[in-house]
C-alpha cells in the first residue's frame, strides 16, 4: 500500500500492488515506544508518531471513536521460584501448573499501538474508497447508534458524575477520559454497547449497500491489513488490487463474497469464546482457594433490566467477574465496593462475587 498524505494527514492518492515484504527489524510495540521516546528511531519508524497524531486529530474532527479500555492479559512466569510468598505459602495472585505459573494483569495500550492502529485505519478507509469507486467489495459496517442508546449513556454519565456538556460530542468526551479512574472506566465499559452490531457487508456490480460507513470509524472502512490472521482480509486484498488496476476481481473472490459475513461472524464468535474462556479459567484457578475472602473492586457494569446483577473489576488480582447483590439492592455503577468471593470453580470456569 502507498498512501500519500498532505500536511494535515489527509490522503491525496492511493495505490496498492503485490510485493514481497521482509521484516528485518522484527519490531514490537514496547521497543518502538522506547525508540520514539528516546529520539533514536530511524525513518520510517520516526514518522509513526507524527502521522499517528495527525490521524488521531482527523479522527476527532470526523467524529470517530477509539475506546482506550485496559484489557486483561494472561502472563506466564517461569517455574517455580517466583511463586512463594515471604511466609513460604503460595503467592495468592498466581496459579501454578507443571510448567510454571500464570497470573492476570491489566494492560493499557501504549501510544505507539494507537499510532499504528491509525495506519491500519487509514489503509482500511483507503481500501473501502477503492472498492466503492470500483463498485465491488466488502465493507466493515456499523450502524449509527439509536438516539435512545446515546440518551442512556448521557444518563449513565450523569450517574457517574462525569461532566458531559451538550455542546461536547460523544467522540470528544471519550478522548477526555482516563481509564485508570474508576468512574471513567465504568463509563468506557458502558460505551462498548454503542459498538455492537458491526458486520461485513458485501456488494457488487455497482449496487452500493444502504449502509457504507462504520459508525465508530465515522467513514467507509474495511478490514484489509491482516490477511495472515483474518480471513476476510485475503479477499479484501484481492478486491483492492483489482480496483486499483481497474480490473475485474478473481472469480474465486466473487464466488465467496456473499458467504464471507457468516463465516467471519462464526469465526469471531468462536475466537471471543476461546479468549474469554482462557481468562475465565485462569481467574477461577487464581481464586479457587480464596472463597469467602474480601476484595476491593469497582462496579463497571450493571444490567439495565436487572440492576442487582453486574460486573466488578478487582484491583488485585486483575479479575473482571459477575456480581449479584442477592438482597434486591441495585448495584452502584462506577463506585468502589468491598466484595466477597462466593464462588470460584476452575471446572466450570465460573467466578461470582457479592457485596460484602
Amino acid at each position: 500500500w502507498t498512501i500519500d498524505l498532505d500536511a494535515d494527514g489527509a490522503p491525496t492518492a492511493t495505490d496498492v500492488r503485490r510485493a514481497l515484504v521482509r521484516s528485518r527489524a522484527k519490531l514490537d510495540y514496547a521497543g518502538v515506544q522506547r525508540q520514539i521516546d528516546a529520539g533514536t528511531a530511524e525513518e520510517p519508524l520516526a514518522l509513526l508518531k507524527d502521522i499517528g497524531l495527525l490521524r488521531e486529530q482527523r479522527e476527532v474532527d470526523r467524529g470517530g471513536i477509539s475506546l482506550d479500555v485496559p484489557e486483561q492479559e494472561i502472563i506466564e512466569r517461569p517455574a517455580p521460584d517466583g511463586i512463594r510468598a515471604p511466609d513460604g505459602t503460595r503467592a495468592p495472585d498466581r496459579t501454578q501448573t507443571h510448567g510454571g505459573t500464570y497470573e492476570l494483569v491489566y494492560r493499557a495500550p501504549l501510544p505507539a499501538e494507537g499510532w499504528n492502529a491509525q495506519i491500519s485505519l487509514l489503509t482500511g478507509m483507503a481500501a473501502a474508497e477503492l472498492m466503492l469507486t470500483h463498485g465491488t467489495g466488502i465493507l466493515r459496517t456499523l450502524p449509527t447508534a439509536p438516539d435512545g442508546a446515546v440518551g442512556r449513556l448521557r444518563r449513565t454519565a450523569h450517574a457517574l458524575r462525569i461532566d458531559w456538556p451538550h455542546h461536547v460530542s460523544y467522540a470528544r468526551l471519550i478522548r477526555s477520559l482516563d481509564p485508570h479512574r474508576p468512574h471513567h472506566a465504568a463509563f468506557l465499559q458502558e460505551c462498548t454497547t454503542l459498538l455492537r452490531g458491526a458486520g461485513y457487508t458485501p456488494f457488487r456490480d455497482g449496487a452500493v449497500p444502504g449502509i457504507t460507513t462504520h459508525a465508530a470509524v465515522a467513514a467507509p472502512y474495511t478490514h484489509c491489513t491482516a490477511p495472515l490472521r483474518r480471513l476476510v482480509d485475503r479477499y479484501a486484498s484481492e478486491l483492492s488490487l483489482a480496483a486499483a488496476a481497474g480490473a475485474a476481481p478473481p472469480e474465486w473472490v466473487l464466488a465467496a463474497l456473499d458467504e464471507l459475513p457468516a463465516r467471519m461472524a462464526e469465526g469471531n464468535r468462536r475466537a471471543g469464546q476461546a479468549e474469554r474462556g482462557c481468562v475465565d479459567i485462569v481467574e477461577a484457578a487464581l481464586l479457587k482457594d480464596r472463597v469467602g475472602e474480601l476484595f476491593d473492586a469497582t462496579v463497571v457494569d450493571v444490567q439495565e433490566r436487572e440492576p442487582t446483577v453486574g460486573t466488578v473489576q478487582l484491583e488485585v488480582p486483575a479479575v473482571v467477574a459477575r456480581i449479584e447483590s442477592g438482597n434486591g439492592t441495585a448495584l452502584p455503577l462506577g463506585e468502589r465496593l468491598r466484595v466477597r468471593l462466593t464462588r470460584a470453580d476452575p471446572g466450570t470456569a465460573k467466578v461470582l462475587f457479592a457485596p460484602a
